[in-house]
């Protein structure tokens, strides 16, 4: 009935210059409903969604909440009218606690005096309320991806939104956290609000959503329902390829140990560990995946192999110690790295593609040569990056911002793919692409371990982790608990090594 529909867009239109985001997109979305939105990277989810919440104008077409005609011109507008939108790239401030953030703007108190205790209280109890595990005391920049991403969730919460937007709400998330996360939106649901959600996991558009909607090329291909459609037919409406599969390989691993940590550990002294006296190895030729819920010491394992923490315990490279490194130097002996987060660690996105090409290899030809920085050696490499692995949306003068999020994570790959590298730390490689991309990324990494590189795999995808993975390590509260044949394997165990449900016995690598 009218009365249950909380927005309703009709033939929305939005446009960048000649390019067209948005088509005639009409969507209505129904109260104590969760409602997906699936599409390609660069077919226009995003932008649907940041005219919702207020963060774009579109050029034609109307907005009804809850049967009322509405125009935002800002964020705020949209706030006050109930919507919340949570962004996959997160707007926190770095330095302030997860309280100060989720009430940052809307402060309890007087326009003299914050309330600092009803605000702490207020945001502790919604924590709880959903079954968020994080600290309300710690400061935003001590958090990981995942606990970054419930603060974003938290601060929406806050102000009492009735329509929840979720851009990729589960991309850092273990199916434990998934589970708990659309529990706590069914709640919501279940009070007669909605929520919206984009998501490039099928799986988890079919299992928690009621309605779905399709779009391709900025336009609405399809409307459909769990009961109706399959993870294939969902594909092939957004892009029109296979799910991602990996072929089984031909030929084993190398026994040359290209990198191996022993006995390291990273903490403050008197405290317990972050990462508490890990070893492992990673031969030529092997994808070594990492499995654990985040926080159990994946992100400190980064950094020390990195040289971007203090650390026990030694870190080799084909046997040559380099645990007084420092970073350019372990880059310059062949370790590539993927980051967790590609906006605040990969790409820099006011620079230009060829700029961004350069990053990591600004010492080394051709984006070197003599003592200067070559802008037609680094477009050679942006050019190089983008012909190799298929980035759309633009050549080596193109600012980074410009690409859609899936073609900015190719772009990453490729330019530390194309280092030649001996060693890759990758963390998320595939963290919120569509089927398309994550196919082409899953095919280079195969190839490039079938060249010989060795590569330890940090992923919040368990099926990536299954599918890509010649072993598995799982983290567990700073140690290694299990080492895994991903053969042998499902996630529904995973997942459970993961949680410390199970440990095996001599489990450490």
């Amino acid at each position: 009935m009218e009365q249950d529909v909380l927005v309703r867009l009709t033939g929305i239109v939005k446009r960048f210059g000649a390019f067209v985001a948005n088509d005639r997109i009409d969507l209505t979305v129904k109260a104590g409903t969760v409602h997906a939105i699936v599409g390609e990277n660069g077919a226009g989810k995003s932008t649907l969604m940041k005219i919702l919440a207020g963060e774009e104008r579109p050029d034609e077409g109307t907005i009804e909440i809850a049967g009322s005609s509405r125009s935002f011109s800002s964020p705020r507008d949209a706030q006050q009218a109930g919507i919340g939108i949570v962004h996959q790239h997160f707007l926190l401030a770095d330095a302030l606690r997860v309280w100060e953030n989720v009430v940052l703007a809307d402060e309890p108190g007087t326009a003299l005096r914050l309330d600092s205790r009803a605000a702490r209280s207020r945001v502790a109890s919604l924590a709880e309320e959903n079954d968020f595990l994080v600290d309300v005391d710690a400061l935003v920049r001590d958090l990981g991806v995942g606990g970054r991403q419930r603060v974003e969730i938290l601060k929406v919460l806050y102000r009492d939104a009735r329509i929840i937007i979720l851009d990729e709400p589960t991309a850092v998330l273990v199916p434990s956290e998934a589970q708990s996360l659309f529990a706590a939106m069914r709640r919501f649901t279940e009070a007669g609000a909605a929520v919206i959600f984009i998501s490039h996991k099928l799986d988890e558009v079919l299992d928690f959503a009621d309605e779905i909607t399709v779009i391709r090329a900025g336009a609405v291909v399809g409307r459909t329902t769990p009961a109706e459609s399959s993870a294939s037919d969902l594909a092939s409406l957004m892009v029109k390829v296979a799910m991602p599969a990996v072929a089984p390989r031909e030929v084993p691993p190398g026994t040359d140990v290209v990198l191996s940590a022993t006995e390291v550990t990273v903490g403050e002294p008197g405290e317990v560990p972050a990462l508490d006296g890990v070893s492992l190895e990673v031969h030529s030729g092997e994808i070594v995946g990492v499995a654990g819920v985040e926080g159990n010491g994946q992100s400190e394992l980064l950094m020390a192999l990195l040289g971007r923490a203090k650390h026990s315990g030694a870190i080799a490279m084909g046997g040559h110690d380099i645990s007084g490194l420092p970073t350019e130097e372990r880059r310059a002996r062949g370790m590539a790295y993927i980051p967790e987060d590609r906006h605040r660690d990969g790409i820099v996105l006011s620079m230009a593609l060829r700029e961004n090409a350069a990053l990591g290899y600004h010492t080394r030809p051709p984006v070197r040569r003599g003592p200067w920085f070559s802008r037609s050696g680094a477009a050679g490499v942006a050019r190089a990056i983008i012909a190799q692995f298929d980035v759309r949306g633009g050549g080596s003068s193109t600012l980074a911002s410009s690409l859609s999020g899936g073609n900015q994570q190719k772009f990453i790959v490729g330019r530390e793919l194309g280092s030649d590298p001996r060693v890759l730390v990758a963390a998320h490689p595939t963290r919120g692409v569509d089927i398309g991309a994550q196919s082409a990324i899953w095919s280079e990494l195969t190839a490039a371990r079938d060249r010989g590189l060795g590569t330890l795999l940090i992923s919040a995808d368990l099926d990536e982790l299954l599918a890509l993975s010649d072993r598995l390590l799982v983290f567990y509260r700073g140690r290694i608990v299990a080492e895994l044949d991903p053969r042998d394997v499902d996630a529904q165990e995973l997942g459970e090594y993961m949680t410390g449900v199970r440990t095996q016995i001599g489990g450490a690598a």
